[in-house]
């Protein structure tokens, strides 16, 4: 009878044991593991060099459950993460407060995706990509406009849009500005393939020729099929010493992107982007160009053609002459649709 009651205690020792236990793994489960983020979608926290502990907890309370920012405040205490705090930016979600405290203290930041566009200047380039990254707009744009730094990379203030090419890219937010050039460095590299490279030699200019040619040529027209023909117009023009006279240099040099008419009075604006005072390509890029752009330059028509004027019909297209005399037909027709239309 005695050995019965033993067993029956030994059950129940064991039962109030394995409860406790169970209870225990669930407030553990609870304060460490469980989501860290008041809802399923994903939150981001930026973390400046400025940040200290405190305004780490700020910008952590509106968007995290409050036992698992009572948990991170332990965490934090109990490993001087307040003498450690990493710069970045970091993900809040259905991960616990333990690997996400692990995350900021060890700097395991969620990837930011970047996407770099066909943009007009450099101080469009600084603004599109300063808005994504934790570096100003400014320190950006005194890096492009040195001429140190540009020489780093194989260019000049004039010629630094060449670097980049449209595409997205992943960086973590905290990248420096070095390691951004760096990376749009290594990319550059890549997309000029042995294949590329040999149609621009093929061509007769270099590299950054190829890139400020086709930048003339994105301003000209939004249509990639007939990209290839006006690269090839240009490049007769370029072979016969003819004036480029691009009317998109003008607006660059003025900085009148957005103007439908090229008046006489501005021809003789004195710039060196100014394809009709100066011969040959301008300095540099009046943009980065896009990759449709690019590749028509590198696969250009070869046609006769030495003059090309907007449509009349406003197709975004063009008409190509091989005579001046028919180019100016071409020219009045198109004017005659401006001023019918009120447009100055």
């Amino acid at each position: 009878m005695a050995k019965s009651k033993h067993k029956t205690g030994n059950r129940t020792s064991l039962k109030i044991i394995g409860g406790l236990t169970f209870i225990g793994l669930l407030i553990v489960y609870f304060f460490f593991f469980s989501s860290m983020g008041r809802t399923s979608d994903k939150e981001y926290v930026y973390i400046d060099e400025d940040d200290n502990i405190d305004s780490v907890y700020q910008k952590l309370e509106p968007i995290s459950t409050k036992h698992s920012l009572w948990t991170f405040k332990q965490l934090a205490k109990l490993t001087s993460y307040k003498d450690h705090i990493r710069t970045g930016r970091y993900q809040i979600s259905s991960s616990g407060a333990l690997q996400t405290f692990r995350h900021f203290k060890n700097g395991s930041q969620a990837p930011v995706s970047l996407t770099l566009q066909s943009v007009r200047t450099k101080d469009d380039l600084a603004k599109s990509v300063s808005e994504k990254l934790m570096f100003s707009k400014e320190a950006l744009l005194d890096s492009l406009n040195s001429s140190e730094t540009c020489k780093k990379y194989g260019y000049t203030p004039e010629t630094v849009m060449a670097l980049f090419i449209p595409n997205t890219y992943e960086f973590y937010w905290n990248t420096s500005i070095e390691k951004f050039l760096e990376k749009m460095s290594e990319e550059n590299k890549k997309f000029w393939s042995f294949e590329r490279t040999q149609k621009a030699n093929a061509t007769g200019f270099n590299k950054e020729e190829i890139m400020t040619l086709a930048s003339i040529v994105d301003e000209e027209t939004d249509n990639e099929g007939e990209m290839p023909r006006i690269a090839g117009m240009y490049i007769n023009r370029l072979r016969t010493d003819m004036p480029l006279q691009a009317d998109p240099t003008v607006k660059f040099a003025l900085g009148k992107f957005e103007a439908h008419r090229i008046y006489h009075k501005w021809l003789s604006y004195d710039s060196p982007y100014n394809t009709y005072k100066y011969h040959g390509l301008p300095p540099g890029p009046i943009r980065i160009p896009s990759v449709a752009a690019i590749e028509a330059v590198l696969n250009f028509v070869h046609h006769d053609y030495l003059y090309m004027c907007a449509k009349e019909d406003f197709s975004g297209t063009h008409n190509f002459a091989k005579t001046y005399e028919e180019h100016q037909e071409n020219a009045k027709r198109y004017a005659k649709a401006l001023t019918d239309r009120g447009i100055k």
